[in-house]
């Protein structure tokens, strides 16, 4: 058995692999969206199941479930050719087969030691743009995943270590951005190169045989830890329901519904009447609902170590006639502001069972938001990014204000950046007052972006959500703001009549768009809220007067203080 110190030692090793193959990536993407959000994720995966061996720390965690079944479908291929061969290289972005959504590319490669496979290294990228019928991929009326983009089974880009140039030709043809493509392939490739490296290095290090046991050893731990934390929490079933605003072709809700049960030192999570798969692209394939799953449990269980054995003890019931469980065609491209809302009621089952381990929710949307046109000289620009919101209030404190999306442990594309890459100025970019929920703990403040185009004409897309079901706070706690975007037209500002998605807008030179996102679910009660806390907030310009009255019952002056001619405390006194 390996001691608990050479396990440790190996652990931060094999960690270390997974952030250098990460930060190859991200110093050489051409896309913005890999190179300065970090939308990727490395990891080393088994040989046999393709379960998830180690992660990255700076990629999206949410990756970490799904390349799981990515690994397994090359795996499945490979078996099925019986010519896998060191040196291969396979790619593929099949939602269906290894989770997510056409704009994600994994690129999966065996690690031969002498003859056998010993494990799976694998890298998984979005990239800027992989045709379909709208720039970026964020389609929110597509029916069908053919209007969302190229779909490539896991196909052989490198044959025993030659590239087959063939394939690379096949991928440039169906980008409107052939050159970006190229530059974030060349970045996973050389990613996988550096890994294949690190790897021999620490096996020529430490052995194959003392690596495998440190593998085997370092799941075990997580699955016991994982069973040890369940087994702490009070046995019951616990549910919970949230709402899709709707599918982006009919304007109805859609229900995520949870029913969590604890026994013992096992959970099931049974997303049985959550609604139908529907029309539009907020339906997710099996494995990317795990992923979501996976991503919760470690929001909730923070010291269980990230590999395979975290689900050891969970079941995950999702029947195939949910919007959670869908096959080709049916469209995936939103999947984000699904499995946000996945999260959303994880997190709200286990407040019931557990308050001091969840929060109030968080934003709850990525608000893809696409801009794309020509330029003078007539070269097409597809500027497409995504933007934050609040996160919900915690048992220790306030939200975080203007974070990213709890999917990832991705960064906002910076203003400088996106101004620097795209013929846009930013008006506005600040925080929203009042966004946050109200609560014993505040959620986190939503963020006002305002986007000015600087070029003749732009097409626009939106693939939101949030615009109709606030983000919900939890132990009393409130809910957060609404999402809301406008965008000008020659006789003003409009909304979309869907509320968060929209396709077809187009703007003119001078004309702004506009997103005022959400904060996040409050914690607690506000009224137990510490009056001097709410000052603060109103100081800070993070609440408004009116607000800290209304919701919080405290009364700040004109002049910035608590008024001393409700009570001492600033508190209004509760009338009889």
């Amino acid at each position: 058995m390996i001691d608990p110190v050479t396990l440790a030692v190996l652990k931060g090793r094999l960690e270390q692999i997974a952030d250098e193959m990460d930060a190859t990536l991200f110093r050489s993407a051409f896309n913005p969206i890999i190179a300065e959000a970090h939308d990727a994720s490395h990891g080393l995966y088994d040989a046999n199941s393709g379960a998830t061996l180690v992660q990255g720390k700076s990629g999206l965690p949410v990756f970490v479930g799904a390349m799981a079944f990515a690994v397994k479908a090359v795996i499945d291929k490979a078996q099925a050719d019986g010519n896998l061969a060191p040196g291969d290289v396979y790619i593929f972005n099949d939602p269906y087969d290894g989770g997510t959504h056409l704009s994600d590319f994994k690129l999966v490669r065996p690690y031969f030691r002498n003859g056998e496979v010993f494990c799976y290294l694998a890298s998984v990228g979005h990239w800027h743009d992989v045709g379909g019928n709208v720039p970026g991929n964020y389609n929110p009326v597509a029916t069908e995943s053919f209007q969302e983009g190229m779909l490539i089974p896991p196909v052989k880009l490198f044959e025993k270590g030659a590239l087959r140039q063939d394939i690379v030709d096949i991928l440039r043809a169906n980008s409107r951005l052939p050159g970006s493509l190229y530059g974030d392939l060349s970045g996973q490739i050389n990613a996988l190169e550096l890994g294949d490296k690190r790897l021999s290095e620490l096996l020529d290090d430490y052995g194959d045989a003392v690596v495998r046991e440190a593998f085997r050893e370092l799941q075990a731990r997580a699955a016991r830890l994982m069973r040890a934390n369940i087994e702490e929490l009070p046995d019951g079933t616990y549910s919970c329901e949230d709402w899709l605003d709707n599918d982006g072709i009919l304007d109805a809700p859609l229900k995520i519904a949870l029913d969590l049960t604890i026994s013992g030192d096992t959970m099931t999570l049974d997303f049985s009447r959550s609604s139908p798969a529907c029309a539009g692209p907020v339906n997710i394939a099996r494995s990317t609902a795990v992923a979501s799953v996976y991503v919760a449990i470690k929001h909730l269980f923070t010291d269980v170590p990230a590999n395979a054995g975290v689900l050891d003890p969970v079941s995950i019931v999702i029947p195939d006639a949910t919007l959670l469980s869908v096959s080709a065609p049916k469209p995936v491209g939103g999947y984000t502001e699904t499995i946000l809302r996945v999260i959303d009621v994880i997190f709200g089952a286990m407040a019931k069972a557990a308050p001091d381990r969840s929060n109030g929710c968080a934003y709850g949307t990525i608000n893809a938001l696409s801009l794309a046109g020509h330029r003078k000289d007539g070269r097409r620009w597809v500027m497409f990014s995504f933007f934050g919101g609040g996160h919900g209030g915690h048992p220790e404190g306030d939200g975080l204000n203007h974070g990213n999306a709890p999917i990832s442990t991705a960064t906002i594309p910076p203003v400088e950046i996106l101004e620097a890459a795209y013929p846009v100025f930013f008006t506005q970019w600040a925080l929203r007052p009042d966004s946050g929920g109200p609560g014993r703990h505040r959620g986190g403040l939503g963020a006002i972006y305002e986007i000015e185009l600087l070029e003749e004409h732009a097409e626009v897309f939106l693939f939101g959500e949030r615009g109709r079901y606030a983000p919900s706070g939890v132990v009393g706690g409130g809910k957060a703001a609404l999402n809301k975007f406008f965008y000008e037209q020659a006789d003003g500002f409009h909304e979309p009549p869907m509320a968060s998605k929209m396709v077809g807008i187009r703007i003119a030179r001078g004309q702004r768009l506009r997103l005022e996102t959400p904060g996040g679910g409050g914690y607690g009660d506000a009224r137990t809220r510490d009056p001097g806390a709410v000052l603060r907030d109103v100081q800070l310009g993070y609440v408004t007067r009116e607000a800290a009255a209304r919701d919080y019952g405290v009364s700040v002056t004109e002049a910035g203080a608590l008024d001393p001619a409700v009570a001492e405390d600033g508190r209004k006194v509760p009338e009889s």
